[in-house]
């Protein structure tokens, strides 16, 4: 009896953790598609989880940060969802690639059509990003989520290093270490490297495969010269034994 309320009260503390963590859990987040390296471009995926069991989300607005602006913002199309973005200018111009950019994306919003993320779904809204900030660990983008029962939850909150978890996070973006090609010539450059060393590595064996012919080829030759003179030398041999018997019986005869 003493076990079974044990097991049960066991059962109700765990379900009570997972209630619990379910929801703070369950927020509007960003992760990169592979790295996001300061100073390079990355595909971010935008993940908003719908968190009610009555409603759908029908919109999502994420607000770039305007202290480190990106000049160069592309959402990729969602089945279902249009699309909006809006621009500002900028306090100071960036310089990319020679040449100045006096705006730049400060919000995209993406509203549903004839889609919507249902209770128990999530939707991914990928965006292609650069550059980069080179000074900064991380990027906040605050982001606003409607239902379409017109609740609107802001996950604007920033976190603190350190600090606990605000009920209503912003999604946060970690910047990597800086590559050493923004575009990643670094794999271009080491595929080159590779395709180098495997044409000096072809070249060598070319160059053993030559040299292991030529050594035969002066093998089977000084095996011939060896195999003529040792012909000649019977035949010079044979014709003398002949020349020999010859005298000798004219000798007897005599």
């Amino acid at each position: 009896m003493k076990l079974s309320r044990i097991a049960l009260a066991g059962g109700v503390a765990a379900s009570t953790v997972l209630l619990i963590a379910g929801p703070a859990a369950a927020h509007v987040s960003v992760q990169p598609v592979g790295e996001a390296a300061k100073g390079g471009y990355a595909t971010l995926n935008f993940k908003v989880p719908n968190e009610r069991d009555q409603a759908s989300t029908v919109k999502l607005e994420v607000n770039f940060p305007a202290d480190h602006p990106l000049s160069s913002v592309t959402p990729q199309a969602v089945p279902g969802w249009d699309i909006k973005i809006d621009k500002s200018k900028l306090d100071k111009p960036l310089e990319v690639h020679g040449k100045k950019i006096t705006e730049a994306v400060s919000k995209v919003t993406w509203t549903a059509d004839d889609s919507e993320i249902a209770p128990g779904y999530f939707q991914q809204f990928p965006v292609s990003v650069g550059a980069l900030p080179e000074d900064a660990d991380q990027l906040v983008f605050k982001a606003i989520q409607t239902y379409d029962n017109k609740e609107v939850v802001r996950w604007i909150e920033e976190p603190t290093e350190g600090g606990e978890e605000p009920d209503s996070p912003a999604p946060v973006l970690k910047l990597s270490a800086a590559a050493d090609d923004h575009h990643g010539g670094g794999a271009a450059d080491d595929a080159k490297k590779d395709d180098a060393k495997d044409g000096d590595d072809h070249k060598a064996a070319d160059t053993a495969a030559s040299a292991k012919e030529t050594h035969a080829a002066a093998s089977s030759s000084s095996s011939d010269t060896t195999a003529r003179t040792l012909g000649i030398i019977g035949i010079v041999i044979g014709v003398a034994g002949v020349a020999f018997g010859v005298l000798a019986g004219r000798r007897r005869s005599a």
